[in-house]
């Protein structure tokens, strides 16, 4: 059963969004050479802990961490591992869910270690994409099938293949709710979106071949030809108003706040600056506008043009 969320609780949904967002990136922060992923999870576990929130992953289904950090092959599941060391060149999955006031929110980020191989690259930004374009799709009076479509078009494009296993989902009262949300699909098909609907998209995508399947430890999800696989995820709302993300990339404090534009301040390594220094406007980004470094630059170069001022801070 689909459960339509009303106003209050599309807050709810709203703060638990920002923690998970505070904690992925927190997380996203600690991927350095020599790090372990149980390291990263003691961060994540900390920064939703730290703001009064449960972390949505400990214990769901048995999962003993509060965050699922899978590298290179792995897809979705990594158990983090205080001998499993971060290298040079690896890419990292991490994804977090966080609860607060009885609501969860549930994203994920596949960020590079240092220089990584061209072709793995491509992948994280394709995937990055497929969230992009899935997102744009999720329209009130659309279909699930319109947001399958979006995402496995772009990924076929390339040659990379589409995981069938594993898919999104509603999230709510419930990490995992109705309905599922394929990365595959037809448009004009399956449930019709309708406002009040709080769904996570998450690409997950192969960059060779479509085929998974679990390791022996029953958690971990790494792909049947050995290649990297990337997974990029964002929970959100189905409005009258178009698709809203219920979370925030940049982290503000009461001083201090992470900025990116893009360029030399990309999404993955945002620039710490105090709020002193910094000039707000009234003007706010729409969700698909940040979901990618790409698309960032291209709204501030916009923002920056309408109020005839080059500084986008």
């Amino acid at each position: 059963m689909i459960v339509l969320k009303n106003s209050k609780e599309l807050a709810l949904m709203k703060q638990a969004g920002k923690i998970t967002a505070e904690a992925l990136w927190a997380g996203v922060r600690a991927c350095k050479p020599g790090t372990t992923t149980w390291e990263i999870n003691r961060v994540v576990h900390e920064t939703i802990t730290s703001r009064g929130a449960i972390p949505s992953f400990l214990g769901l289904y048995g999962f003993p961490a509060a965050a699922c950090i899978s590298v290179n092959e792995e897809l979705i599941h990594g158990i983090p591992d205080k001998k499993h060391l971060i290298k040079e060149g690896d890419i990292v999955s991490i994804d977090v869910g966080a609860c607060i006031g009885g609501y969860h929110g549930d994203s994920a980020y596949t960020v590079g270690v240092g220089e990584i191989a061209p072709e793995t690259k491509q992948l994280l930004e394709v995937t990055q994409e497929c969230l992009n374009r899935g997102i744009a799709a999720a329209l009130k009076g659309n279909r699930l099938g319109d947001i399958g479509s979006a995402v496995q078009t772009y990924a076929e494009s390339y040659g990379y293949g589409v995981v069938r296993e594993y898919v999104g989902h509603g999230v709510g009262r419930k990490m995992h709710e109705d309905p599922e949300v394929p990365n595959y699909g037809h448009p004009g098909r399956g449930v019709r979106l309708m406002p009040g609907m709080t769904i996570a998209i998450e690409p997950m995508i192969n960059l060779k071949g479509e085929g998974v399947y679990t390791l022996d430890n029953d958690w971990t999800v790494v792909t049947e030809s050995g290649s990297p696989s990337a997974h990029f995820e964002h929970t959100i709302a189905i409005t009258d108003n178009g698709p809203v993300i219920l979370y925030v990339v940049l982290e503000r404090t009461e001083k201090e706040c992470l900025l990116a534009d893009g360029k030399k301040r990309r999404l993955s390594h945002p620039k710490r600056k105090n709020l002193r220094h910094v000039r707000a406007t009234a003007q706010r980004l729409e969700p698909q506008q940040y979901a990618a470094d790409r698309r960032l630059r291209c709204a501030l170069a916009q923002a920056a043009h309408r109020y005839n001022d080059t500084d986008p801070e």
